[in-house]
């Protein structure tokens, strides 16, 4: 965990997934009030992709907002949960 993506010269796939902004606290029912509005998520998103870009890195996307189907191979020691609410 201590090389940089360029070190591995790895690649990053960005995949929209609003359901992260799930919030469960209240039973099985999740709501999605604190998510962004569509048309914020895609400029985020749109931002986020640019950023890696131009750092010279290989990145793949699926369709903003699109149904997809991802699968995941997880290929190392740890997967982080980043979260960003300070609480």
């Amino acid at each position: 965990m201590s090389r940089t993506l360029h070190d591995i010269s790895g690649k990053v796939l960005v995949v929209s997934q609003f359901t992260l902004a799930a919030d469960t606290s209240r039973g099985n029912r999740p709501r999605f009030s604190r998510a962004a509005k569509p048309v914020d998520g895609r400029k985020q998103y749109e931002y986020f992709v640019a950023k890696l870009e131009s750092l010279d890195t290989h990145v793949e996307t699926g369709e903003f907002g699109a149904d997809m189907q991802v699968s995941l191979i997880n290929d190392g020691p740890a997967t982080f949960w980043i979260d960003t609410s300070g609480s």
